[in-house]
């Protein structure tokens, strides 16, 4: 809104009568010090005053007002509004040219401020709305945005910008935002709003718009594309690593179950070889059913279907129950957990599994030495930390032990690569994270933080059952 809006003639006019009854009494105190014809250029001071703040018009009639006051009170005879000396015509015909000159140069200077100040706001109205567009999460988000900051630019409330086609109502007025001849979306503006700012929105601000809008649009579209072949990139590669698996990690128990039944098929075969072969048969299925378990959970943590169902439970059990489910033996984990730490609200059976991944991990790099198991709670979060003494991660492998399928250099074999993002994955699952910490030549930490619910202070574990 321009100064001429917030300040109307009638206050420009009592200006200008309360300024030049200010100057007449400061002039006329000086009649015996100066000649009056040369006091004419003070009443200057009001038009130029009210020319600069409030317009050409009521400038012009400060210009006639003081004429008027500097006539009666300055040029003789004084106290009347008469002229003797023909020299004083020229004299009150010179200071009103003069004083019309001055308001219209004022109003002209004080135009091309505030379209100085206009064109300011205007640049900084289209950079704040290129910065949201170009750099916000989403369009509709970022519209909302701009939205706003072109009712604080105009003072018009409220204005909407919506990406889709809006007809004008009995409350807003539809202006088009249309780009190669397509309508991109629409903004809407009062329907009471002035002439003066619809016409600056609508000429000025809705070009920048509407070349924003279709950048910002273009943006996302690229995005999602981009995200699309990330995505397809991923299961590309992950398709590739099943099929390996497949060929690779099934075919290896499949083998050895099937060479082992061949051999037991023979009569002349010895009890003790007999034995061992169904040994053999039976240490291969259980690898060949913890594969299809492993692709199984790891198929549905990545199509999001691993929802947890929640219980009280005790993080003692769960750690108990992972080593006793694990593939090494259990003598392998030296568990030291307190009986008095907070019970958590998770699927027991998630963390068990992720819990069990992460020991037999550690089981196998731990060399002979045992894999050490201690808990702890501080504040809203309990931390599970499980330490081997092994060769340790290099540090570029730390974040890429978890993704499915990678091995890293020096692992031992039998792993499918698979656990450790299950591990993760259903430690995220239940609110939690899971890293790992390691000292190359000292050995790997992997530290589970799973969170505590807000009433678990109340609630402890004693002989593994979580009361309160």
């Amino acid at each position: 809104m321009t100064r001429q809006g917030r300040h109307s003639i009638i206050a420009g006019l009592t200006a200008a009568v309360l300024s030049v009854t200010a100057v007449t009494g400061a002039t006329y105190g000086l009649r015996e010090f100066a000649p009056p014809i040369s006091t004419g250029v003070v009443f200057l001071l009001p038009v130029l005053l009210v020319s600069s703040y409030w317009g050409l018009w009521p400038g012009l009639g400060t210009s006639v007002l003081a004429a008027a006051a500097f006539n009666f009170f300055q040029i003789e005879p004084t106290g009347a509004f008469n002229v003797a000396d023909g020299g004083n015509w020229i004299a009150l015909g010179v200071f009103l040219v003069a004083a019309t000159v001055t308001s219209t140069l004022a109003h002209a200077a004080r135009e091309r401020a505030e379209e100085a100040e206009r064109r300011r706001r205007e640049a900084d109205l289209t950079t704040e709305m290129a910065r949201l567009l170009l750099g916000g999460s989403s369009v509709e988000e970022s519209l909302r945005a701009v939205g706003r900051q072109i009712t604080a630019a105009y003072g018009v409330d409220p204005v909407a910008v919506e990406l889709r086609w809006v007809d004008s109502d009995d409350h807003a007025r539809a202006v088009p935002l249309v780009v190669d001849g397509e309508r991109i979306g629409t903004v809407l503006v009062p329907k009471g709003t002035e002439r003066a700012s619809l016409e600056a929105i609508r000429d000025r601000v809705v070009p920048a718009l509407e070349t924003l809008v279709a950048a910002a649009k273009r943006r996302s579209e690229l995005e999602a594309q981009l995200i699309e072949t990330k995505a397809l990139r991923r299961s590309d590669a992950v398709q590739k690593a099943i099929l390996r698996a497949v060929s690779h990690d099934l075919r290896s128990p499949l083998t050895s179950i099937t060479a082992a039944v061949r051999e037991l098929r023979s009569a002349a075969l010895s009890e003790p070889a007999r034995e061992e072969l169904t040994s053999v048969a039976a240490s291969e299925a259980e690898r060949l059913s913890r594969l299809v378990e492993n692709l199984l959970d790891l198929s549905r943590l990545q199509a999001g279907r691993a929802e947890p169902r929640t219980s009280w439970c005790s993080i003692g059990e769960i750690v108990r129950a992972a080593a006793a489910s694990a593939s090494a033996p259990v003598e392998r984990f030296d568990i030291a957990l307190s009986d008095e730490l907070p019970a958590l609200n998770c699927d027991a059976a998630q963390l068990e599994r992720a819990v069990a991944n992460v020991l037999e991990n550690s089981a196998r790099f731990a060399r002979d030495l045992p894999v050490q198991v201690t808990a702890g709670a501080a504040g809203r979060w309990l931390t599970l930390r499980v330490s081997d003494h092994g060769s340790g991660i290099a540090g570029d492998e730390l974040e890429r032990i978890f993704e499915p399928f990678h091995r890293s250099n020096g692992e031992p074999s039998g792993g499918s690569g698979l656990g450790l993002a299950i591990a993760r994955g259903f430690v995220e699952a239940n609110g939690g994270r899971l890293r790992a910490e390691s000292v190359p030549g000292e050995g790997s930490t992997f530290v589970f933080r799973l969170p505590l619910p807000s009433d678990a202070a109340s609630r402890t574990t004693v002989g593994d059952v979580a009361v309160t």
